[in-house]
């Protein structure tokens, strides 16, 4: 295995506050900096009490500055609420504070239609988004690539010229083929739609167009997102992941704004601690959570890494013990190998 990354949402336990969560996201990317990570990237949910990562520009610049050499971007920033420019402009901004660090994950997801409506600026009307003109506008901002007669390319702007690395994030059919259509990274939410993960990754490979811009690819360039806890033993690795249980529990009950508990009390509520899932080998279909010891995640991984042909895993938690979580990480170290590190390293002397 070679390459692993972080999405980190800020998790927010019920008995502290968001601050304190931001600043977990700060110490936890300032050690993924020194283990040889290879990014870092921070998500945006809306209206969600257990999250406080709402504002993936803002926290981006605070995690850059503090640390040296890491990838840092969005897991992702929600395209479909914002203007594309507006969007270009700024992850452009922060590549030219960071150069060559910043990653643009777009993505796309409505967060309940008060939100959705809050989020938009023209109240005239219901939310609607355009998904493939959206997309399409980002590309054409970053690559200067309006046709003739577009509006936009009528009075070009020359503010745009630090360009992000861009990836396309998604758990749709919609994602997939934008992705494959426009010749973009693609990082599959594997935690979100297991069953379709295979399929996902399989028609992207198959109908992507090699494409020739600055902020494209001209192979299939896929990584999988999924949900990793590591701990010293199985029976710990249950307890850590009780609370990301009844946080799916509560979702299932439409009950949206419950706090997210310790394990204990998580343990506690459900009657006992979860059992660990396992990866099937050959299905190509991720575990919704991948728990266990080192030993135990790794020969998962390894397997689902072989059978989608992917090298690159960016790894989400809800470990809500902050120690706990910094020592899951700490331990996923052990997956990535030696000359990989080394070489994440060397790159920032």
């Amino acid at each position: 295995m070679t390459r692993l990354s972080i999405v980190d949402i800020s998790v927010v336990r019920e008995d502290e506050t968001r601050d304190v969560a931001l600043q977990h996201s700060l110490e936890l990317a300032r050690a993924a900096d020194q283990w040889g990570y290879h990014r870092y990237w921070v998500a945006e949910h809306h209206g969600a009490p257990s999250v406080a990562g709402r504002a993936p520009e803002v926290l981006i610049a605070a995690i850059a500055a503090q640390t040296s050499r890491i990838r840092l971007g969005s897991g992702s920033v929600l395209l479909n609420h914002y203007s594309a420019f507006k969007v270009a402009e700024v992850f452009c901004t922060l590549n030219e504070l960071f150069p060559g660090r910043i990653d643009l994950g777009a993505g796309r997801a409505t967060t309940g239609p008060i939100t959705d409506f809050a989020l938009q600026q023209d109240r005239s009307r219901p939310y609607r988004a355009d998904s493939d003109q959206q997309i399409d506008e980002l590309v054409a901002w970053l690559e200067h690539g309006f046709p003739p007669n577009h509006p936009f390319a009528r009075n070009p702007l020359d503010t745009i010229d630090a360009l992000p690395e861009l990836h396309l994030l998604g758990s749709s059919t919609w994602s997939a083929a934008a992705a494959a259509r426009l010749g973009l990274r693609y990082v599959v939410a594997g935690f979100i739609n297991q069953q379709g993960v295979p399929n996902l990754i399989g028609s992207y490979r198959r109908d992507f167009t090699p494409a020739t811009g600055i902020t494209r690819v001209t192979s299939p360039d896929v990584r999988l997102a999924v949900h990793v806890v590591c701990a010293d033993s199985e029976a710990e690795a249950r307890r850590q992941l009780a609370p990301v249980h009844v946080m799916y529990q509560h979702l299932r009950q439409g009950n949206l704004r419950a706090p997210l508990p310790g394990p204990d009390a998580a343990v506690a509520q459900l009657g006992g601690a979860p059992a660990l899932e396992r990866y099937q080998p050959g299905s190509g279909v991720p575990p919704r959570f991948i728990g266990g010891t080192i030993e135990q995640v790794g020969e998962q991984l390894e397997q689902l890494g072989a059978d989608l042909a992917v090298d690159e895993f960016i790894i989400q938690d809800l470990i809500t013990e902050f120690p706990a979580r910094l020592h899951s990480y700490e331990l996923l170290t052990g997956l990535i190998t030696t000359g990989d590190r080394a070489g994440q390293v060397a790159s920032t002397v």
